[in-house]
């Protein structure tokens, strides 16, 4: 099940592990002068996620109202999503959001424009304490998320934080899409855009901010904030196109002063008369063709708490109001959240009792308005159960968690944390929910009225949203395993097909660490978090099935762990207790000495002996299995514990260590002799995670892979040369956020690397080209002649459209620069461009490189994209210029 995705600065400060917010001292980011000398090459990947599908909470699903099949899904740390029809799958929208704003992948709300449906708009921002140093934004896009433009607000949002799943607390006026209006946490109250999102100014004659906090004595700030404005709902039955909606209700986090109204365009606003009190209105939904706004309503602000709920009815037109709810008030133990109406059969209405979690969570169907109701499953005699549905798993296997539950729970179950729900509202047969661990949906709903069964699947492929903790690639065996966040972690053996089930045999809450024994990769050790039960496992057999180990006293959480290079030994640094080793699978621990509790640890990968820690700037070794530690002479190691380091495979002695903060010694280090003494790598400025592969054809030095500030600019980074020259790999369209938790290379393919994201999941990524290594030490200063195009449409609708360009050095020498011309046939223009300076007069656009990527080798490629739009036709460029030279054109 899907627990709170948060990580409290001690413990992200002690295992330098992230699960939900990035450790407080790596946050911040300072900026380097223009005077850096640093050279860096450019290389073009190919970025895919290994497929999970899922795995974390779906708190918001929104359909445009007047396009069929335009969806959005949006998640807590893991960014927006679009439907995409022909696949039935989803587009990860804010790749590009990088590391300084890494709390812009928690979004809070998404809305669609029912008047022009190529515009899109999500509030972001992930946590309102100091968690997120940030504050949170309004990113807009003309183009259905392809690009953004982003309007920085004065405070911040928390699309992490308690109450995520109220909504939605960004509306369009379907009548005048110009004017917007968002709801803020934290006593911010309500706020409106006029100019379609560019700016936004306080609505001061609202009258509620809200005042609902979950736990006023929580010292972080996470429980103790006020969950402010929840919902924003337009009456379109009060407007005429072009002009403002004159009737707007919203919703507050006041358990006595819920619902707002406007009948004067947002003018003037009054509290509801007659409302219910004592609840939390989690959802606001209008069927303004019979005149009724719905309500949900719970007792706590979700999206795991909830004990008392209820729906009722307000008639628009008398201001009447009906409880509707579909179990009495002292029946229930659970609260409302999810709401949705049918906008082809407006009298259908449906809900779901979100904090149900056992045995299950309920969905309530109404197809007369709320006067009666359905459920999804009733008591035969408990503790049976008769399902109106059957659910179909397959693609999704591991979402029946590989247990066997007594009734009346099953499984898989019909979910948990259930707040997002919707009929698409051109298909009544089609619903979509989320739940904490995926989306589930269904296309034959009308069958739950007929009487016979509808089918549930997971609807969830392309959005990938696991937090990843840990990532190993061994030698043999599967190409990946992976330690995550709320579900464990998965064995690869195919990264483009979600594996039959997750680790098990305990399975983890979360897995915080895993590692496998370098010369015998069957053997693999993780340890994780756990309510009760043993928090370290082994596995004989890379991975495939697991048995659990026995605890040290004390042990609270997973902390790390290490497997000797022959896999006779283990260390482990638990939380709750201090560094143990042992021999065999940890039927009995022993407490190291000599090195603190709380200390990162990991193995030689040729010493089976020899293992290394570090802890708050020290660097600690052991010749002895882990029995005794000794502290280190080397100097000048970050001084916190946001660091991660590994040791070489095939190399004694020889170790990467990444860490620091930008207020003190940041960057990456290497040892040659076994952590006696550690070398800075000068050119790396920050770096937070390293990671080796396969070396590069003609190299014997196994290729580095970091997750670094190098030359000014943060991404990931390849080296094939021990460290002496850097390729960025990424681009400022893929940066997934933050992604120092974890990296590593194929140790039996070039050039492929995982990289692990806070949300977006694994993300892996392959060489589009065959080039690489660092940048020619004396290139010529201007582009030869000897260059390849192609020119790529991926994207294209009504007026617009959205290319990419590869751009490939086809000559023997390096390019330092480089500006590529063309024309196009129709006149289309370019309105935005990623990783290239451009220029247009007419249908000529010059496009010039950016300061990371000016550098391409000979044999590389460079990649750029932009957005346009066109009229008529939009016809391919027929010819590309680099320089004054014709570029060949595939």
């Amino acid at each position: 099940m899907r627990r709170t995705r948060i990580l409290t600065v001690v413990l992200a400060l002690a295992a330098g592990l992230l699960a939900g917010s990035p450790p407080a001292l790596a946050a911040a980011d300072t900026a380097v002068g223009s005077d850096s000398k640093v050279s860096i090459a450019a290389d073009t990947y190919t970025w895919k996620n290994a497929r999970i599908d899922g795995g974390g909470f779906v708190p918001g699903i929104v359909f445009n109202r007047t396009e069929k099949n335009l969806a959005y899904a949006r998640t807590d740390i893991g960014g927006a999503y679009r439907w995409q029809q022909s696949t039935k799958t989803w587009t990860p929208l804010l790749d590009h959001v990088g590391w300084d704003d890494w709390g812009h992948t928690g979004v809070i709300s998404v809305a669609s424009d029912s008047v022009d449906p190529n515009r899109v708009y999500a509030a972001v921002g992930t946590y309102t304490n100091d968690w997120d140093p940030g504050n949170g934004a309004v990113l807009r896009s003309a183009d259905r998320g392809a690009t953004w433009q982003k309007a920085d607000l004065p405070f911040k949002l928390g699309g992490n934080m308690p109450g995520r799943g109220m909504g939605e607390r960004l509306a369009v006026d379907p009548h005048r899409n110009s004017v917007l209006y968002l709801g803020a946490p934290s006593g911010k109250g309500l706020w409106r855009s006029t100019n379609s999102g560019a700016s936004w100014s306080q609505v001061t004659s609202f009258p509620n901010p809200g005042n609902y906090v979950q736990d006023p004595t929580d010292s972080s700030g996470y429980a103790a904030d006020n969950q402010g404005i929840a919902w924003v709902t337009f009456d379109e039955s009060t407007g005429t196109a072009g002009s403002a909606t004159r009737t707007i209700y919203v919703g507050v986090a006041d358990k006595d002063n819920a619902v707002y109204r406007s009948t004067d365009a947002g003018a003037t606003w009054t509290r509801l008369a007659g409302q219910p009190t004592g609840y939390l209105p989690h959802k606001g939904v209008l069927d303004a063709e019979n005149g009724y706004l719905y309500l949900a309503y719970s007792d706590k602000g979700g999206p795991y708490d909830g004990g008392k709920g209820a729906l009722w009815r307000y008639a628009t037109a008398t201001g009447t109001w009906t409880d509707i709810s579909p179990v009495a008030e002292a029946d229930t133990y659970f609260g409302f959240s999810g709401l949705t109406v049918d906008r082809q059969n407006p009298g259908t209405v449906m809900a779901t009792a979100y904090s149900s979690w056992w045995p299950d969570t309920q969905i309530f169907r109404s197809t007369d308005s709320g006067a009666s109701w359905t459920q999804a499953w009733d008591y035969t005699s408990y503790p049976n159960r008769e399902n109106r549905y059957t659910m179909d798993v397959s693609s999704s296997p591991w979402l029946t968690w590989g247990v066997n539950p007594s009734p009346p729970e099953q499984t898989p179950k019909l979910g948990w944390m259930t707040e997002a729900l919707e009929i698409d509202p051109f298909d009544p047969d089609r619903m979509m929910y989320g739940t904490g661990a995926t989306i589930y949906g269904t296309e034959n709903l009308g069958n739950w009225d007929s009487g016979s069964k509808f089918t549930i699947r997971p609807m969830v492929q392309g959005l990938e949203e696991t937090a990843v903790n840990d990532l190993v690639s061994p030698p043999s065996g599967a190409p990946l395993l992976s330690a995550l966040g709320d579900i464990g972690g998965f064995r690869h053996t195919d990264l483009t097909k979600v594996p039959s089930m997750m680790f098990t045999s305990p399975n983890f809450t979360s897995t915080t660490s895993l590692d496998y024994a370098e010369t015998d990769p069957n053997t693999v050790v993780r340890v994780g978090n756990l309510d009760s039960g043993p928090h370290v496992a082994f596995s004989t057999d890379n991975g495939a099935n697991w048995f659990a180990g026995t605890d040290p006293s004390g042990v609270s959480g997973g902390g790390t762990v290490a497997a000797a290079a022959d896999g006779s030994r283990f260390v482990w640094s638990p939380e709750g207790a201090g560094v143990h080793h042992a021999t065999g699978f940890g039927n009995s621990w022993s407490a190291s000495s000599g090195i603190p509790a709380g200390a990162i640890v990991e193995s030689d990968r040729v010493d089976p002996r020899t293992f290394y820690g570090f802890k708050s700037g020290k660097f600690y070794v052991s010749t002895d299995g882990g029995a005794t530690f000794t502290a280190s002479n080397a100097t000048g190691l970050p001084s916190g514990d946001s660091v991660r380091f590994k040791a070489l495979p095939g190399a004694k002695g020889d170790i990467w260590l990444a860490g620091g903060a930008p207020d003190g010694a940041y960057g990456l280090w290497h040892s040659t002799n076994g952590g006696t003494s550690f070398t800075k790598l000068s050119d790396v400025e920050q770096a937070d995670a390293v990671g080796f592969g396969k070396a590069a054809p003609g190299a014997s030095y196994q290729t580095l892979y970091t997750s670094a500030k190098i030359g000014g600019v943060r991404g990931i980074f390849r080296s094939t040369d021990q460290g002496a020259t850097w390729t960025r790999i990424n681009d400022d369209a893929h940066q997934w956020g933050w992604t120092g938790a974890s990296i590593t290379g194929d140790p039996r393919v070039y050039g492929r690397v995982y990289v692990a994201t806070n949300g977006r999941g694994i993300v892996y990524g392959d060489p589009s080209d065959t080039g690489g290594g660092g940048p020619d030490p004396d290139p010529d200063p201007e582009p030869t002649g000897a260059c390849a195009v192609t020119y790529t449409v991926t994207n294209q609708w009504s007026g617009g459209f959205q290319a990419n360009v590869r751009l490939t050095n086809t000559g023997t020498s390096a390019w330092s620069g480089w500006s590529l011309k063309w024309a196009f046939p129709n006149g289309q223009t370019v309105s935005q461009v990623w990783n290239a300076e451009h220029a247009q007069s007419g249908g000529s656009v010059t496009a010039k490189n950016v300061a990371w990527n000016a550098g391409v080798a000979a044999g590389s490629s460079v990649n750029f994209g932009f957005t346009g739009s066109w009229t008529g036709s939009n016809g391919r460029p027929a010819a590309f210029q680099l320089g004054d030279h014709s570029c060949a054109v595939n």
